[in-house]
């Protein structure tokens, strides 16, 4: 079988290693996918779903913080800020960041004494963590 090396780092860890058929990468400019052969490449990525195939294709999603990845020579190695099965995420957690981001988003922005793109960055991980849990 055609397979593909993936290797996906967090800052904390090696979260996933293994062969696989493909992955699909929540791109920038939107998904792309990388199969066997794949030509050389280095991208950034955002928030949103790392699918992997498996060789049985069985397919699975993780939540991602965004990252950036580099595929070379059927080896993929992903660095992302986060990466997280169903199982790993708390549910009440990301609604409880979901609603704080939501209520400091609503503040005037006199009121403001917070970093405006870390608040909204952590409104999109929490609302990703929720839609991959539900």
């Amino acid at each position: 079988m055609k397979e593909l090396k993936v290797e996906i780092v967090t800052p904390s860890k090696i979260a996933f290693e293994c062969n696989v058929k493909s992955i699909t990468i929540p791109g920038t400019k939107g998904n792309f996918q990388v199969l066997f052969n794949h030509a050389p490449l280095m991208s950034s990525f955002e928030v949103g779903f790392i699918k992997i195939e498996d060789e049985a294709e069985t397919s699975t999603n993780y939540a991602t913080g965004g990252g950036t990845v580099e595929v070379l020579n059927n080896k993929v190695v992903v660095l992302a800020e986060s990466f997280e099965s169903k199982e790993d995420i708390d549910a009440q957690r990301a609604e409880e960041a979901l609603s704080r981001a939501k209520k400091r988003l609503k503040k005037d922005s006199s009121e403001r004494s917070i970093d405006y793109e870390r608040v909204e960055f952590s409104l999109k991980r929490a609302i990703n963590r929720l839609k991959l849990v539900k």
